[in-house]
């Protein structure tokens, strides 16, 4: 096994932690009868695939959601609807990414869309001053502006290439087993992280022993 010098961390339900329950409960609140059979954890419908990509702008995004809802509903209700899964950025964790990112390159790759993005930076930027994850990493990496997302190995090539990184020597950190899968296809390792697990201890209690 190869030395580890470079770890990729997944964002929702790694770093951030997530509440999938919380946006179904929205949506349905909303009208959405059957939230489930568009959006879920492991699949969802192609329009948000799309807007992960960036593929289409937030204003198609919501009105392909008012397709399932009965009444008229406003942009910033639906945005509170689909932010509702994010919760909190603990500080724990962003000081052990600080401490990692001075022994290891580090980065952040995650699927995730321009109105998610405009949510969390506000959130950092009102607890921790700084209105993105730019101090905690080397480079940060988004689906919707690289037009490509997890599990595609496509994605994970354009990190490991655009960066010099060797994949034996590269640590892959998500809450998604297929994410994970997709990583390790290309020789990358990883950890399939677990939420309400430390993140320290993972990291720590791995194989890889990063501390």
């Amino acid at each position: 096994m190869s030395a580890i010098k470079n770890i990729i961390f997944d964002l929702g339900g790694v770093i951030i932690h997530l509440a999938y329950e919380r946006t179904r409960e929205a949506f349905m609140a909303l009208g959405v009868k059957d939230f489930d059979a568009i959006y879920n954890k492991s699949r969802q419908s192609g329009f948000f695939d799309a807007f992960d990509k960036g593929r289409i702008s937030p204003e198609d995004f919501r009105n392909e959601i008012r397709k399932y809802i009965p009444d008229t509903r406003s942009d910033k209700e639906i945005d509170a609807a689909w932010d509702a899964m994010l919760l909190d950025i603990p500080e724990i964790k962003l000081v052990l990414l600080k401490q990692l990112k001075s022994k290891y390159r580090t980065f952040l790759l995650s699927n995730t869309n321009e109105i998610h993005i405009s949510n969390f930076s506000d959130a950092l930027h009102r607890r921790y001053g700084t209105s993105d994850f730019t101090p905690y990493f080397e480079e940060c990496y988004y689906s919707c502006r690289l037009g490509m997302r997890k599990p595609d190995a496509e994605i994970f090539e354009f990190v490991l290439e655009k960066n010099g990184l060797i994949a034996e020597e590269t640590l892959f950190v998500d809450d998604s087993v297929q994410h994970i899968a997709g990583a390790a296809q290309l020789g990358i390792n990883t950890i399939l992280f677990e939420q309400n697990t430390s993140l320290a201890e993972a990291l720590l209690h791995s194989d890889y022993r990063i501390s």
